[in-house]
């Protein structure tokens, strides 16, 4: 059995992590045999979202105690997590990505990573071990690995001229199919980026976590 890193961010797509997303990748991961093994980074989140009404709440919330809330209870702090243990790593997207994995959000080109994700993701590649991103999650990954990766964040060309700005090389690319570098191992897809549909995401998600588990070895 394949055991896979899954990095949450929280928990909804305004402040964490995007929930369709995280748990099109469960399912998928579940139905090909794989375990996942869910991580997640033990702080505060940078703030919360009324995801009614989309105001922001004068409350604080910690990462990790809110992405427990899609793992069941069955997550890691991700400074904890060991490359060696795992065969591969995906990263949903959802604003959490973007603001608590990091803070593209608000610094673009310029933003800091969190630095237990850097070094999960750079001990996976070093190790030549599959990593998949999704959504807006992606944009992180010519700052993570410090070189030119091909990837997708959909089709948005401002985002783009960041990720080009950033090292990377963006791929236009629809709702349901992926980006595959395959000298690095990575591959991606746009989800809720383009998604009208939870039917729409599972499509890209579904393609992403097949070809995971395949560059797995």
């Amino acid at each position: 059995m394949k055991n896979v890193g899954v990095v949450l961010s929280g928990c909804g797509v305004y402040d964490g992590t995007e929930i369709h997303e995280a748990v099109l990748t469960l399912l998928a991961l579940d139905r090909a045999g794989a375990l996942a093994v869910c991580f997640a980074p033990d702080k505060p989140q940078l703030h919360v979202i009324n995801h009614l009404s989309g105001d922001e709440m004068p409350e604080a919330r910690n990462v990790l105690l809110e992405s427990a809330r899609i793992a069941r209870g069955k997550i890691q702090p991700l400074s904890q997590a060991d490359a060696d243990q795992l065969d591969a790593l995906i990263v949903p997207g959802g604003f959490g990505a973007a603001k608590n994995l990091s803070s593209f959000a608000s610094e673009g080109a310029e933003c800091w990573i969190d630095k237990d994700l850097a070094k999960l993701t750079q001990q996976m590649h070093k190790a030549n071990k599959p990593i998949g991103f999704m959504c807006i999650a992606p944009a992180l990954l010519p700052k993570l690995l410090d070189q030119q990766v091909r990837l997708t964040i959909g089709n948005d060309p401002d985002l783009g001229e960041v990720i080009d700005a950033m090292g990377g090389e963006p791929v236009i690319c629809p709702v349901d199919d992926i980006v595959v570098d395959i000298d690095n191992k990575v591959v991606t897809t746009p989800a809720y980026m383009l998604a009208k549909s939870i039917g729409e995401a599972a499509r890209g998600i579904d393609k992403l976590v097949s070809r995971v588990l395949d560059l797995a070895e």
